[in-house]
């Protein structure tokens, strides 16, 4: 897959996945693995220092553990509005080249 199509689509995952509830960032990343194994786990952890980095997810830190303190992340109002964008242009795309007939 090219890499600014599936940068787009990592980032509106991320997006989706924090967008119900606030979500530790390691469990972001073993969810992201499971649906794109080839992609490098720091990838993700990228992707979430950028969402914050504009504005689009907020981080809230979290108890110790027995390492470094955890970084929970949520949606902020602002990235409801680019996921609400990116599942539209989503599913405009889809349909496009469904109707193309590329399945």
């Amino acid at each position: 897959m090219e890499a600014q199509i599936k940068k787009g689509v990592l980032e509106m995952c991320v997006l989706y996945i924090i967008s119900d509830k606030e979500t530790y960032g390691y469990d972001v990343m073993k969810t992201m693995r499971h649906h794109f194994p080839e992609v490098n786990e720091s990838t993700f952890y990228a992707i979430l220092r950028r969402l914050h980095a504009d504005k689009s997810a907020e981080i809230s830190l979290g108890l110790e553990s027995n390492g470094p303190t955890r970084k929970y992340y949520k949606i902020t109002e602002s990235g409801r509005e680019v996921l609400r964008r990116n599942i539209e242009s989503w599913k405009r795309v889809s349909s496009t080249v469904e109707a193309i007939g590329i399945r």
